[in-house]
């Protein structure tokens, strides 16, 4: 029989319960579309049919294989009622009233599966023999299976993916403890200060041809210790956080409808599908960031004993080589770029992740338009704040970054003679009127160039949060003073050593981003003070 130009078989309505119904119904292929020469295409494979269930429009979560391969199985799991409502689709053939007859021949003969079950372990358990311990069972698809053999089922199913570069990384994000990313950040970084006492440059000054002695030291440049010993470790603490609670919590509330295992395949599914832009930015990071950069920028100047860039820690030993010598300032360069570009591949996963978790958020609010339940609207609208919040937390410290990174880039130049003093002479200079003369020396500064990549890539995740996620009237105003707090401190950053004062609006600009980090609505807590005190009152 043909429907909509597929094979249709009626509901047989003869009290199969749902194992001998689906093994009919998949060996008839029914559902499955009929050939150029109008005949049937075979039965059904769980590939196929899982494909084919996925590629229904209405269906964003799609579903599992292995669940698929169960339904094949001869064992006694079911299926669950979210995908009865797919099941139901395909053997309807896209027909509305085949699909709801098929749905409630489907849940029927679940049922009857459910009884029979039921009956099997109630006689067994009064008559049946002793047998051995077996693993705990888990629900999957809301039926039990023993542990073993779901877990030969998962590792055989990442064994057919093979190796993620997504997923990995995701994984080092949402696995394990929530402080062994920033624990690992923070140990680098103060290995790398170890070893710069180790080999002398930890605080180390040269006097520059026009006279002036500039402290150079690795300790001295907080593009190598701030920002890797606060700024990163607390970035990928509030995306760990945000990814934690949206994975485990927010979107299994949304979407799973009781169903853990398929919020988690919806997930991995919305996480590999950025796995083009995960092999990107790592090609990015690691050659050009780390490699290239290294060779153009250390390795080259301290082999040719100088060029076109400002000394720093790095190269040192090409004007004081008593500190240093070149063969050692070559190998702790290389381990320091080899750390850097994995960091900061890093955080650009972690913006991913955040682009990621926005993405799914408003797409799951989109679908759910079209369902009335006050419920959902009322998760959706917790939800989404919380969201933006986090988000909020992790565009501050992405551009503070790249402050931190402009900062020494510009220090370098300038006729400072530390970057304390250059900064605090800055603000005297627009304070009291003293000219500081302006830089004497111009270098190419590559970092300038990372730093607003940087800066632009953690505002344009900001944005698209901003715009996507839509939050209620409620609120916008927390929203707005978000946007302002960004928009000055991103401004700060470009206007770094653009004029004499510059340190005045960015300090302005970092001390409000910085509260911003404790209270994000940037009123919260007062609002939370006054509630409190009328309550007791």
């Amino acid at each position: 029989m043909e429907k909509n130009g597929k094979i249709f078989v009626a509901p047989p309505k003869d009290g199969s319960d749902f194992k001998e119904l689906f093994k009919q119904l998949a060996a008839a292929g029914a559902g499955r579309p009929l050939g150029s020469d109008g005949f049937p295409q075979g039965p059904w494979t769980p590939e196929l049919l899982a494909e084919a269930i996925s590629q229904i429009d209405s269906n964003r979560i799609g579903v599992d294989l292995r669940t698929v391969q169960l339904w094949f199985q001869e064992n006694e799991k079911g299926i669950s009622p979210s995908n009865i409502r797919w099941l139901a689709r395909i053997f309807g053939c896209d027909d509305p009233e085949a699909t709801s007859e098929w749905q409630m021949e489907l849940s029927g003969a679940q049922s009857r599966l459910t009884a029979k079950r039921r009956d099997s372990k109630k006689t067994g358990s009064s008559t049946g023999p002793l047998v051995p311990d077996m693993p705990p069972p888990v629900t999957i698809d809301d039926q039990t299976q023993p542990a073993s053999d779901l877990a030969q089922g998962i590792d055989a199913t990442r064994q057919r993916q093979g190796f993620s570069l997504a997923r990995k990384s995701e994984a080092l994000f949402s696995h394990g403890s929530p402080l062994n990313l920033p624990a690992s950040i923070f140990a680098g970084a103060s290995a790398l200060g170890f070893l710069s006492y180790i080999v002398g440059i930890h605080s180390a000054s040269y006097i520059r041809a026009d006279g002036v002695v500039k402290q150079v030291g690795f300790l001295w440049a907080p593009n190598w210790t701030f920002l890797f010993m606060v700024l990163l470790p607390l970035f990928f603490a509030f995306v760990i956080e945000l990814l934690v609670f949206w994975k485990h919590d927010a979107r299994f509330r949304l979407v799973a409808q009781g169903d853990r295992l398929g919020s988690d395949d919806g997930w991995t599914r919305n996480v590999q599908a950025y796995s083009y832009t995960y092999w990107a930015v790592f090609l990015i990071c690691v050659l050009f960031a780390g490699l290239f950069q290294w060779i153009g920028v250390c390795l080259i100047p301290l082999i040719n004993g100088g060029g076109n860039f400002a000394i720093d820690w790095g190269k040192l030993a090409i004007v004081r080589p008593e500190v240093i010598s070149v063969p050692v300032s070559i190998v702790f360069t290389a381990l320091a770029y080899l750390y850097m570009c994995l960091c900061f591949y890093l955080f650009f996963a972690g913006l991913i992740l955040l682009h990621t978790i926005v993405h799914d958020l408003w797409r799951i609010e989109e679908e759910s338009k079209t369902r009335p339940e006050a419920e959902h609207r009322n998760e959706g609208s917790e939800i989404g704040p919380r969201v933006m919040r986090g988000i909020f937390r992790c565009t501050v410290l992405g551009v503070l970054v790249a402050i931190c990174m402009k900062v020494q880039s510009s220090y370098l130049s300038s006729n400072g003679g530390d970057i304390v003093t250059w900064i605090v002479r800055d603000m005297s200079s627009a304070l009291y009127e003293h000219h500081d003369g302006g830089n004497t020396f111009t270098y190419r500064m590559p970092t300038h160039y990372s730093s607003l990549l940087v800066a632009m890539s953690t505002c344009i995740v900001f944005l698209y949060g901003s715009i996507r996620l839509g939050v209620g009237m409620q609120f916008r105003v927390p929203l707005g003073k978000m946007s302002a707090v960004v928009g000055l401190l991103f401004a700060s950053y470009l206007l770094i050593d653009a004029f004499e004062g510059f340190s005045i609006l960015l300090g302005v600009g970092v001390l409000l981003a910085t509260y911003g980090l404790f209270d994000p609505e940037f009123g919260r807590w007062r609002a939370s003070e006054l509630g409190s005190n009328q309550s007791v009152s």
